[in-house]
């Protein structure tokens, strides 16, 4: 399996960079574009990667409904697009209103894509699922929210999801922001594979602090003795220190590729 990161917030070499995320999935015969970032940047790079988006990717999968991870879906169509049902909600930032949600409309988004939307697990192969909507479970995580429903309401991002993809017999958990819990996300994976062995986490945790969330969220990876943990996007530098401190883990960047065999090891593009 290879992941290719097309959009994230620090660059590398003379990749772009920008506040969202898209990774370019590479297993089991299928090429999944997972999210899109907020503009053309993923588009850019792939290009800077020699890959053509519109030839080469068989479906694209939405984690959830913010303007930084399907922003980008302007600039690509006639491809199969995978969500839950809730990612066209209406949604605003808590503290200054500012509108949060997807550019396009889900009118516009079904003239452009062959829409799947699914709350349930939806299984793209064998081996790589979609896992809808997330069981809240643990009591340290999604606990409170950021963004509010136009009538003011609290919106806890019901549509946040995520891909597992099943690698050797263990699990790579692939988030966008994990707005529902990373720790819940990798619960619910294991759950619904009946695998145990998490091999790699990789993605954005949302978290913001090096607070208790953040301490039982490091715990969680290593009482679950997962090998590789690459928190990136929505995780903010004080989490990012703590997970750092504990896993010595690379720092995510545009122009990545991370190669998934026995060992999760990361090769850096070669048009570096």
């Amino acid at each position: 399996m290879k992941l290719k990161v097309l959009t994230e917030n620090h660059a590398s070499g003379h990749f772009l960079a920008e506040h969202g995320l898209s990774y370019l999935i590479e297993h089991d015969g299928k090429t999944i574009l997972f999210d899109t970032g907020h503009t053309d940047v993923f588009m850019k790079n792939a290009a800077i990667f020699e890959i053509d988006l519109q030839k080469q990717v068989d479906m694209v999968v939405l984690s959830h409904g913010h303007w930084d991870h399907g922003g980008g879906l302007r600039y690509i169509q006639n491809k199969p697009l995978l969500c839950h049902p809730d990612v066209f909600t209406n949604r605003y930032n808590k503290f200054n209103s500012t509108f949060s949600g997807l550019q396009l409309s889900k009118t516009k988004i079904e003239k452009q894509f062959k829409l799947i939307t699914s709350e349930k697990p939806y299984y793209i192969t064998d081996k790589i699922i979609f896992l809808g909507e997330i069981p809240r479970n643990n009591t340290f995580e999604s606990q409170s929210t950021s963004f509010i429903y136009k009538d003011g309401s609290e919106d806890y991002i019901q549509d946040d999801s995520a891909l597992v993809v099943i690698n050797n017999k263990e699990l790579i958990i692939i988030s966008g922001c994990a707005h529902s819990g990373i720790c819940n996300i990798c619960d619910y994976a294991t759950k619904l594979t009946g695998i145990q062995t998490i091999q790699c986490v990789i993605g954005g945790f949302h978290l913001k602090k090096n607070d208790n969330q953040t301490r039982e969220t490091i715990n969680y990876f290593k009482n679950r003795k997962v090998r590789k943990i690459y928190p990136s996007h929505c995780t903010e530098l004080p989490a990012l220190a703590a997970f750092n401190s504990e896993f010595k883990n690379t720092q995510v960047k545009t122009g990545f590729t991370f190669k998934f065999e026995e060992t999760v090891r990361k090769t850096q593009s070669d048009t570096q």
